[in-house]
């Protein structure tokens, strides 16, 4: 199995801290997200490759964070950068259009883990992955419990088998109060269906428009997780997530 961190966006709502730096290689707690991500998916022990995807911009960064990763981290699955050449917000390839290219460049023919490299999600990932295996193409979800929050993200409907039925991006009003947290599990065989998606002409941005498209091609099914998921979108959500990382025990660097 493979696995795709999605780190190519340049998170101008985090200006000044993302001027020269991504998001991903923002400390919380003392570790960047990014590292936090790699050794949650290095825990599996499921993973064979990581990949990195980056902008043009924000490659070098990547680069040097990759030299110190790979000295100090001795066993754990390789991982590779990729620089998609984008080099603005205007003209970036946007989240799927990074998946297609990461595909095509790393000629990706196995079952492929995705993670947004601006979520940090406590847990253990393993469940979800064999969770994956055995139903098919999945999406991580929290539940909210609360519908008026749940309308500033992907909210997703299940039926009883936890197959998505519905997915709304920000609905006005919300259908469940599930949403999806920038986790998904592709089966090898679904791999092919992201060019589908791109060649008739849907957007290449936001993952949940993809889940919104792939539901209707074949069967997906959510997983609903445990633990606590920090969404960092701005500076307000990320000082949180660097509060309260601070207070747990450091990742081992």
């Amino acid at each position: 199995m493979h696995a795709l961190v999605l780190g190519a966006g340049y998170a101008t709502r985090l200006y000044p801290l993302t001027k020269t730096r991504p998001k991903p290689l923002l400390p919380v707690g003392g570790t960047p997200i990014l590292e936090r991500i790699c050794h949650q998916i290095t825990q599996t022990g499921l993973v064979d490759t990581i990949h990195v995807v980056t902008n043009h911009t924000f490659a070098a960064a990547y680069d040097a964070w990759l030299l110190d990763w790979n000295r100090r981290q001795l066993g754990a699955p390789a991982v590779q950068i990729h620089d998609d050449k984008s080099t603005t917000a205007e003209n970036r390839l946007g989240a799927i259009g990074d998946l297609q290219f990461v595909i095509d460049h790393a000629e990706i023919n196995e079952d492929l883990l995705v993670i947004a490299g601006d979520n940090l999600i406590e847990g253990d990932l393993t469940e979800f992955l064999r969770f994956g295996r055995t139903k098919g193409a999945a999406v991580g979800l929290k539940d909210f419990q609360d519908r008026e929050k749940v309308s500033l993200y992907g909210v997703v409907e299940l039926e009883k088998d936890c197959r998505v039925i519905g997915f709304e991006e920000k609905p006005a009003v919300p259908k469940s109060t599930l949403v999806a947290v920038g986790l998904y599990f592709f089966p090898r065989w679904t791999l092919p269906l992201v060019q589908k998606y791109l060649q008739a002409g849907n957007s290449k941005d936001a993952p949940g428009y993809y889940l919104q498209w792939l539901h209707r091609q074949t069967p997906v099914y959510g997983f609903t997780l445990q633990g606590h998921w920090y969404d960092i979108g701005d500076l307000d959500s990320y000082h949180r997530a660097d509060e309260q990382m601070s207070r747990q025990p450091q990742v081992q660097r």
